[in-house]
C-alpha cells in the first residue's frame, strides 16, 4: 500500500475523475474486491502500468492464494490522497491505535500507564498498511537488518519507513534493542542446540503469521545457517503474537518458535540467543503530541519501566526515544 505518485496522473482534475467517476468499461455491478483488470479499467491505467505499482508496494493491495485483489474503498482512498502535488500530510483524525508488532514490554506499558491507547498486533507490515490506512497513529516495526556489499548492514526498519511511509508527516523513533531466539520447553527434552537441529524428526515449529518481523527473521536465520524452511514442520495455524508462541509450547503443540527472551522468562521457558534487533515506532507526527502517546512516552521515563524492562530480561532501553528516521 502506498501513496498515489503524481506523475502517473497528469493533473488534479484527472485523478478527481478517476476517483468519482470511473466505472469499469466491461460493465456490471461494482464489487469492493476488484481483480487486476476491474482496477486497470476503474482507474484508466493499464495491467501492466497496474503491475508496476503492485511491485513497487504504492497501490492498496491483498495477495490471496497468489491472486491479487484490490479493495475498491482502498484504492479510492489511495486516489483521493494523491489530489494534491505536495507531499501528503496525514490525517491529524487517526485513531488512538497502536498497530503492527506484539512486543511483550510495549504491550506491558501500554497497559500500565493507561494512556488511551489499543493496540491491534497483526506484525510489523500490517502495521504500516494501517498507517496509510488511517486506521492506526502509530505501528511497532522490526525488520531483520541484511547484509549490503561492503558488509554494512542494511537498517530495513528505516527503509521501510522511507518506502513506504515518505508521503506520510511521519517520524520513526527507537522503542528498544531486544534478543531474539529460540525458545523451548523447559528443560529443553529434545536438546535443540541449533537451527540445524530443527530438521529432527518429530520437531514442532511455532512460526508466526507473514508479514510479521519475527516470521522474516525466522527465514532469514535459517537462509544463513543452510536450513531449508520447507523441510520444517509447522503448527497451523500461525502464532500471531510472541506469547502465542510460548503458549503453544507450554500445552505441548509446539516444540520451539522463535520470540523474544522476554517471553521465555515470563513462562519460565528454555531460550537459545539467536540475534539482537531493534524494535522502532513509527509514528504520525500530529499524533506524537496527542496525549495517549505523549502518556506513553512520559510513563518509560519511570523507575517502574525501568526497572520492568530489566525483569522482562532481553531489553536495552538506554535509547529509546532516538529519533532514527523523519519524513
Amino acid at each position: 500500500m502506498g501513496a498515489v505518485r503524481m506523475q502517473e496522473f497528469r493533473d488534479p482534475e484527472s485523478v478527481q475523475v478517476c476517483a468519482q467517476e470511473c466505472r469499469p468499461k466491461r460493465g456490471g455491478p461494482m464489487r469492493e474486491l476488484m481483480s487486476t483488470r476491474e482496477v486497470a479499467d476503474y482507474l484508466r491505467l493499464k495491467e501492466r502500468k497496474l503491475y508496476d505499482l503492485v511491485a513497487q508496494g504504492i497501490i492498496p493491495h491483498s495477495r490471496i492464494s497468489g491472486k491479487l485483489l484490490f479493495p475498491r474503498s482502498l484504492v479510492d482512498e489511495w486516489v483521493r490522497r494523491g489530489m494534491s502535488g505536495a507531499p501528503l500530510v496525514a490525517s491529524r483524525n487517526a485513531p488512538a491505535v497502536l498497530a503492527g508488532s506484539h512486543d511483550p514490554l510495549l504491550e506491558w506499558a501500554v497497559r500500565e500507564s493507561r494512556c488511551g491507547l489499543a493496540t491491534m498486533t497483526y506484525g510489523s507490515l500490517d502495521g504500516v498498511d494501517r498507517l496509510l490506512a488511517g486506521t492506526a497513529c502509530a505501528a511497532a516495526i522490526h525488520l531483520p537488518a541484511a547484509k549490503q556489499e561492503g558488509g554494512a548492514d542494511l537498517d530495513r526498519n528505516v527503509e521501510l519507513a522511507r518506502d513506504r511511509l515518505a508521503h506520510l508527516d511521519c517520524v520513526l523513533v527507537q522503542w528498544a534493542t531486544r534478543e531474539q531466539g529460540l525458545v523451548l520447553a523447559a528443560g529443553n527434552p529434545l536438546k535443540i542446540k541449533s537451527l540445524s537441529d530443527l530438521k529432527k524428526r518429530k520437531t514442532q515449529v511455532a512460526i508466526r503469521q507473514e508479514g510479521a518481523g519475527s516470521h522474516l527473521l525466522f527465514l532469514q536465520l535459517l537462509a544463513e545457517a543452510g536450513v531449508d524452511s520447507n523441510a520444517l514442520t509447522y503448527l497451523n495455524p500461525p502464532a500471531q503474537t510472541e506469547s502465542d508462541v510460548a503458549a503453544a509450547i507450554l500445552d505441548g503443540r509446539a516444540d520451539t518458535g522463535l520470540a523474544v527472551r522476554a517471553v521465555a522468562r515470563q513462562f519460565h521457558l528454555d531460550f537459545i540467543p539467536l540475534a539482537v534487533e531493534r524494535l522502532d515506532i513509527a509514528v504520525l507526527r500530529g499524533s506524537y503530541f496527542d496525549p495517549p502517546l505523549q502518556s506513553l512516552f512520559a510513563f518509560t521515563r519511570r523507575p517502574l519501566f525501568q526497572r520492568q524492562a530489566k525483569m522482562l530480561a532481553g531489553y536495552d532501553v538506554g535509547e529509546l526515544g532516538r529519533v532514527r528516521w523523519n519524513a
